[in-house]
Protein backbone atom coordinates (compact mmCIF):
# COMPACT_ATOMS: atom_id res chain seq x y z
CA UNK A 1 0.00 0.00 0.00
CA UNK A 2 1.61 3.34 -1.07
CA UNK A 3 2.36 5.92 1.60
CA UNK A 4 3.14 9.64 1.63
CA UNK A 5 6.82 8.84 1.95
CA UNK A 6 6.71 6.95 -1.35
CA UNK A 7 5.31 10.04 -3.11
CA UNK A 8 8.00 12.42 -1.77
CA UNK A 9 10.48 11.98 -4.66
CA UNK A 10 7.71 12.49 -7.18
CA UNK A 11 6.58 15.68 -5.48
CA UNK A 12 10.15 16.93 -5.32
CA UNK A 13 10.71 16.17 -8.97
CA UNK A 14 7.49 17.90 -9.91
CA UNK A 15 8.46 21.03 -7.94
CA UNK A 16 12.01 21.26 -9.36
CA UNK A 17 12.41 23.84 -12.15
CA UNK A 18 12.88 22.43 -15.59
CA UNK A 19 15.74 23.26 -17.98
CA UNK A 20 13.53 25.68 -19.93
CA UNK A 21 12.63 27.62 -16.79
CA UNK A 22 16.30 27.80 -15.76
CA UNK A 23 17.31 29.18 -19.16
CA UNK A 24 14.49 31.75 -19.02
CA UNK A 25 15.60 32.82 -15.55
CA UNK A 26 19.20 33.22 -16.72
CA UNK A 27 18.03 35.33 -19.64
CA UNK A 28 16.06 37.54 -17.27
CA UNK A 29 19.14 38.05 -15.10
CA UNK A 30 21.40 38.82 -18.08
CA UNK A 31 18.96 41.14 -19.87
CA UNK A 32 19.66 44.29 -17.77
CA UNK A 33 23.42 43.89 -18.29
CA UNK A 34 22.93 43.44 -22.03
CA UNK A 35 20.85 46.62 -22.15
CA UNK A 36 23.58 48.49 -20.25
CA UNK A 37 26.35 47.21 -22.52
CA UNK A 38 25.95 49.87 -25.29
CA UNK A 39 26.04 52.67 -22.72
CA UNK A 40 29.13 51.17 -21.06
CA UNK A 41 30.90 50.87 -24.41
CA UNK A 42 30.06 54.48 -25.29
CA UNK A 43 31.27 55.62 -21.89
CA UNK A 44 34.57 53.82 -22.48
CA UNK A 45 34.88 55.31 -25.95
CA UNK A 46 33.94 58.89 -25.08
CA UNK A 47 35.41 59.32 -21.59
CA UNK A 48 37.64 56.61 -20.19
CA UNK A 49 39.79 55.84 -23.25
CA UNK A 50 40.54 59.56 -23.99
CA UNK A 51 41.25 60.08 -20.29
CA UNK A 52 43.79 57.25 -20.26
CA UNK A 53 45.27 58.47 -23.54
CA UNK A 54 45.66 61.98 -22.11
CA UNK A 55 47.35 60.60 -19.02
CA UNK A 56 49.83 58.66 -21.15
CA UNK A 57 50.48 61.66 -23.42
CA UNK A 58 51.34 63.83 -20.42
CA UNK A 59 54.54 61.78 -19.92
CA UNK A 60 55.85 62.46 -23.44
CA UNK A 61 57.21 65.51 -25.28
CA UNK A 62 54.45 65.27 -27.81
CA UNK A 63 54.63 68.35 -30.05
CA UNK A 64 53.75 69.17 -33.65
CA UNK A 65 56.89 67.41 -34.84
CA UNK A 66 55.56 64.02 -33.74
CA UNK A 67 51.92 64.28 -34.85
CA UNK A 68 52.39 61.79 -37.68
CA UNK A 69 53.96 59.22 -35.41
CA UNK A 70 53.04 59.57 -31.75
CA UNK A 71 55.15 56.58 -30.78
CA UNK A 72 58.35 58.38 -31.81
CA UNK A 73 57.84 61.19 -29.28
CA UNK A 74 60.59 61.20 -26.64
CA UNK A 75 59.65 60.40 -23.07
CA UNK A 76 59.41 63.34 -20.72
CA UNK A 77 58.73 61.67 -17.40
CA UNK A 78 57.50 64.32 -15.00
CA UNK A 79 59.14 67.20 -16.89
CA UNK A 80 55.82 68.44 -18.30
CA UNK A 81 54.33 68.64 -14.82
CA UNK A 82 57.42 70.35 -13.41
CA UNK A 83 57.39 72.86 -16.26
CA UNK A 84 53.75 73.93 -15.89
CA UNK A 85 54.03 74.04 -12.08
CA UNK A 86 57.18 76.20 -12.14
CA UNK A 87 55.64 79.61 -11.52
CA UNK A 88 58.93 81.39 -12.16
CA UNK A 89 58.52 80.88 -15.91
CA UNK A 90 55.91 82.23 -18.29
CA UNK A 91 54.07 78.93 -18.72
CA UNK A 92 53.57 78.47 -14.99
CA UNK A 93 52.61 82.10 -14.42
CA UNK A 94 50.01 82.04 -17.19
CA UNK A 95 48.55 78.75 -15.89
CA UNK A 96 48.35 80.16 -12.37
CA UNK A 97 46.68 83.31 -13.69
CA UNK A 98 44.09 81.26 -15.57
CA UNK A 99 43.50 79.20 -12.45
CA UNK A 100 42.68 82.25 -10.30
CA UNK A 101 40.47 83.68 -13.04
CA UNK A 102 38.60 80.36 -13.13
CA UNK A 103 38.24 80.40 -9.33
CA UNK A 104 36.76 83.91 -9.33
CA UNK A 105 34.54 83.08 -12.30
CA UNK A 106 33.25 79.94 -10.57
CA UNK A 107 32.55 81.66 -7.25
CA UNK A 108 30.60 84.49 -8.89
CA UNK A 109 28.72 82.30 -11.34
CA UNK A 110 27.76 79.58 -8.85
CA UNK A 111 26.84 82.15 -6.20
CA UNK A 112 24.55 84.17 -8.45
CA UNK A 113 23.02 81.03 -10.01
CA UNK A 114 22.13 79.70 -6.57
CA UNK A 115 20.82 83.07 -5.40
CA UNK A 116 18.62 83.69 -8.45
CA UNK A 117 17.47 80.07 -8.64
CA UNK A 118 16.52 79.85 -4.97
CA UNK A 119 14.78 83.23 -4.97
CA UNK A 120 12.74 82.38 -8.06
CA UNK A 121 11.86 78.91 -6.75
CA UNK A 122 10.61 80.30 -3.43
CA UNK A 123 8.63 82.97 -5.28
CA UNK A 124 7.02 80.36 -7.55
CA UNK A 125 5.71 78.42 -4.55
CA UNK A 126 2.97 81.01 -4.05
CA UNK A 127 -0.23 80.78 -6.06
CA UNK A 128 -0.80 83.78 -8.32
CA UNK A 129 -2.07 84.42 -11.80
CA UNK A 130 0.52 83.79 -14.50
CA UNK A 131 2.72 81.52 -12.37
CA UNK A 132 2.86 78.83 -15.08
CA UNK A 133 3.88 81.38 -17.71
CA UNK A 134 6.67 82.71 -15.50
CA UNK A 135 7.95 79.19 -14.81
CA UNK A 136 8.13 78.55 -18.54
CA UNK A 137 9.92 81.83 -19.21
CA UNK A 138 12.44 81.14 -16.44
CA UNK A 139 13.37 77.82 -18.05
CA UNK A 140 13.85 79.25 -21.56
CA UNK A 141 17.62 79.99 -21.17
CA UNK A 142 18.23 76.42 -20.01
CA UNK A 143 16.18 74.95 -22.87
CA UNK A 144 17.86 76.96 -25.63
CA UNK A 145 20.77 75.37 -27.51
CA UNK A 146 23.98 76.52 -25.88
CA UNK A 147 25.76 77.62 -29.05
CA UNK A 148 22.81 79.60 -30.37
CA UNK A 149 22.33 81.34 -27.03
CA UNK A 150 25.99 82.32 -26.57
CA UNK A 151 26.30 83.49 -30.18
CA UNK A 152 23.25 85.69 -29.60
CA UNK A 153 24.93 87.18 -26.55
CA UNK A 154 28.08 87.85 -28.57
CA UNK A 155 26.00 89.90 -31.01
CA UNK A 156 24.36 91.74 -28.12
CA UNK A 157 27.79 92.62 -26.68
CA UNK A 158 29.05 94.19 -29.92
CA UNK A 159 30.32 97.73 -29.43
CA UNK A 160 28.70 99.45 -32.41
CA UNK A 161 25.58 97.42 -33.11
CA UNK A 162 25.04 95.55 -29.86
CA UNK A 163 21.83 95.71 -27.87
CA UNK A 164 23.61 96.10 -24.52
CA UNK A 165 25.27 99.40 -25.42
CA UNK A 166 22.05 100.63 -27.02
CA UNK A 167 20.01 99.93 -23.89
CA UNK A 168 22.60 101.35 -21.50
CA UNK A 169 23.35 104.34 -23.70
CA UNK A 170 27.12 103.80 -23.50
CA UNK A 171 29.92 102.97 -25.91
CA UNK A 172 31.93 100.20 -24.26
CA UNK A 173 33.87 97.17 -25.40
CA UNK A 174 32.38 94.07 -23.80
CA UNK A 175 34.33 91.29 -25.50
CA UNK A 176 37.84 92.63 -24.86
CA UNK A 177 39.59 94.13 -21.86
CA UNK A 178 38.31 94.07 -18.29
CA UNK A 179 34.66 93.96 -19.36
CA UNK A 180 35.19 90.60 -21.06
CA UNK A 181 35.31 88.84 -17.69
CA UNK A 182 32.01 90.34 -16.58
CA UNK A 183 30.44 89.50 -19.94
CA UNK A 184 31.48 85.89 -19.40
CA UNK A 185 29.98 85.85 -15.90
CA UNK A 186 26.69 87.33 -17.15
CA UNK A 187 26.33 84.74 -19.91
CA UNK A 188 27.22 81.89 -17.55
CA UNK A 189 24.69 83.01 -14.92
CA UNK A 190 22.01 83.54 -17.56
CA UNK A 191 22.53 80.01 -18.90
CA UNK A 192 22.82 78.10 -15.61
CA UNK A 193 20.53 79.77 -13.09
CA UNK A 194 17.38 78.08 -14.54
CA UNK A 195 18.98 74.73 -13.66
CA UNK A 196 19.33 75.87 -10.04
CA UNK A 197 15.76 77.13 -10.16
CA UNK A 198 14.51 73.77 -11.43
CA UNK A 199 16.39 71.72 -8.80
CA UNK A 200 15.43 73.95 -5.87
CA UNK A 201 11.81 74.06 -7.01
CA UNK A 202 11.73 70.26 -7.09
CA UNK A 203 13.20 70.17 -3.58
CA UNK A 204 10.58 72.61 -2.29
CA UNK A 205 7.84 70.25 -3.43
CA UNK A 206 8.97 67.75 -0.78
CA UNK A 207 8.60 70.20 2.14
CA UNK A 208 5.25 69.65 3.90
CA UNK A 209 3.01 72.71 3.87
CA UNK A 210 1.96 71.98 7.46
CA UNK A 211 5.37 73.18 8.65
CA UNK A 212 4.80 76.64 7.19
CA UNK A 213 1.26 76.74 8.56
CA UNK A 214 2.48 75.88 12.06
CA UNK A 215 5.27 78.46 11.82
CA UNK A 216 2.78 81.13 10.68
CA UNK A 217 0.52 80.35 13.64
CA UNK A 218 3.51 80.78 15.96
CA UNK A 219 4.07 84.22 14.44
CA UNK A 220 7.10 83.46 12.23
CA UNK A 221 7.48 85.76 9.24
CA UNK A 222 8.56 84.66 5.77
CA UNK A 223 12.24 85.29 6.47
CA UNK A 224 12.13 83.32 9.71
CA UNK A 225 10.32 80.50 7.90
CA UNK A 226 12.99 80.53 5.21
CA UNK A 227 15.76 80.28 7.81
CA UNK A 228 14.14 77.67 10.06
CA UNK A 229 12.29 75.50 7.54
CA UNK A 230 13.26 76.07 3.91
CA UNK A 231 17.02 76.19 4.24
CA UNK A 232 17.43 73.14 6.54
CA UNK A 233 15.02 71.07 4.46
CA UNK A 234 16.83 72.06 1.24
CA UNK A 235 20.32 71.34 2.59
CA UNK A 236 20.70 67.93 0.84
CA UNK A 237 19.45 69.42 -2.43
CA UNK A 238 21.76 72.41 -2.15
CA UNK A 239 24.77 70.21 -1.43
CA UNK A 240 24.33 68.32 -4.68
CA UNK A 241 23.35 71.45 -6.62
CA UNK A 242 26.43 73.42 -5.58
CA UNK A 243 28.76 70.54 -6.42
CA UNK A 244 27.25 70.08 -9.89
CA UNK A 245 27.37 73.81 -10.60
CA UNK A 246 30.98 73.97 -9.42
CA UNK A 247 32.06 71.14 -11.71
CA UNK A 248 30.17 72.58 -14.68
CA UNK A 249 31.45 76.12 -14.20
CA UNK A 250 35.08 75.51 -13.29
CA UNK A 251 35.46 73.11 -16.21
CA UNK A 252 33.45 75.28 -18.62
CA UNK A 253 34.90 75.46 -22.12
CA UNK A 254 31.96 76.02 -24.45
CA UNK A 255 30.85 79.40 -23.10
CA UNK A 256 34.20 81.26 -23.38
CA UNK A 257 35.11 79.50 -26.62
CA UNK A 258 31.88 80.44 -28.39
CA UNK A 259 31.81 83.93 -26.87
CA UNK A 260 35.42 84.91 -27.58
CA UNK A 261 36.79 82.31 -29.96
CA UNK A 262 40.02 80.35 -29.57
CA UNK A 263 41.97 83.40 -28.37
CA UNK A 264 40.05 84.62 -25.34
CA UNK A 265 41.14 87.91 -23.71
CA UNK A 266 43.63 87.61 -20.90
CA UNK A 267 41.05 88.85 -18.39
CA UNK A 268 38.67 86.00 -19.37
CA UNK A 269 41.19 83.25 -20.07
CA UNK A 270 39.78 80.35 -18.09
CA UNK A 271 41.92 77.33 -17.42
CA UNK A 272 39.97 75.27 -19.96
CA UNK A 273 40.78 77.81 -22.70
CA UNK A 274 44.41 77.90 -21.55
CA UNK A 275 44.65 74.11 -21.90
CA UNK A 276 43.06 74.28 -25.35
CA UNK A 277 45.54 76.91 -26.51
CA UNK A 278 48.48 74.89 -25.21
CA UNK A 279 47.25 71.77 -26.99
CA UNK A 280 45.71 72.92 -30.26
CA UNK A 281 47.21 76.39 -30.87
CA UNK A 282 50.83 75.86 -29.88
CA UNK A 283 50.57 72.11 -30.69
CA UNK A 284 52.18 71.01 -27.45
CA UNK A 285 49.98 68.07 -26.56
CA UNK A 286 52.31 66.88 -23.80
CA UNK A 287 51.97 70.10 -21.81
CA UNK A 288 48.26 70.33 -22.54
CA UNK A 289 47.72 66.78 -21.32
CA UNK A 290 49.69 67.49 -18.15
CA UNK A 291 47.51 70.53 -17.47
CA UNK A 292 44.38 68.45 -18.06
CA UNK A 293 45.54 65.80 -15.60
CA UNK A 294 46.28 68.47 -13.00
CA UNK A 295 42.84 69.98 -13.54
CA UNK A 296 41.24 66.56 -13.12
CA UNK A 297 43.16 65.95 -9.89
CA UNK A 298 42.14 69.36 -8.56
CA UNK A 299 38.46 68.70 -9.28
CA UNK A 300 38.67 65.24 -7.71
CA UNK A 301 40.32 66.60 -4.55
CA UNK A 302 37.82 69.44 -4.16
CA UNK A 303 34.86 67.13 -4.79
CA UNK A 304 36.15 64.53 -2.33
CA UNK A 305 36.79 67.10 0.41
CA UNK A 306 33.42 68.73 -0.20
CA UNK A 307 31.53 65.43 -0.05
CA UNK A 308 33.44 64.42 3.08
CA UNK A 309 32.65 67.68 4.88
CA UNK A 310 28.99 67.67 3.89
CA UNK A 311 28.49 64.02 4.87
CA UNK A 312 30.20 64.61 8.22
CA UNK A 313 27.97 67.59 8.89
CA UNK A 314 24.90 65.57 7.91
CA UNK A 315 25.88 62.76 10.29
CA UNK A 316 26.49 65.29 13.08
CA UNK A 317 23.01 66.74 12.60
CA UNK A 318 21.45 63.26 12.60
Amino acid sequence: MPTALDDAPAVKAAGAPGPRRVRRKRRGVALPYLLLLPAILLELLVHLIPMIAGLVMSFFKLTQFYIRDFSSAPAAGLDNYKFVLDFNFAAGKSLLGSFWISVLYTVLSVGFCWLFGTSAAVLMQKNFRGRGVLRTLFLVPYALPMYAAVITWSFMFQRDTGLVNSLLGIDSFWLIGDNSFWSLVVVSVWRNWPFAFLIVMAGLQNIPGELYEAAAIDGAGWWRQFQAITQPMLRPVNQVLLLVLFLWTFNDFNTPYVLFGASAPKEASLISIHIYQSSFVTWNFGLGSAMSVLLLLFLLIVSTVYLGLTSRRRNAVV
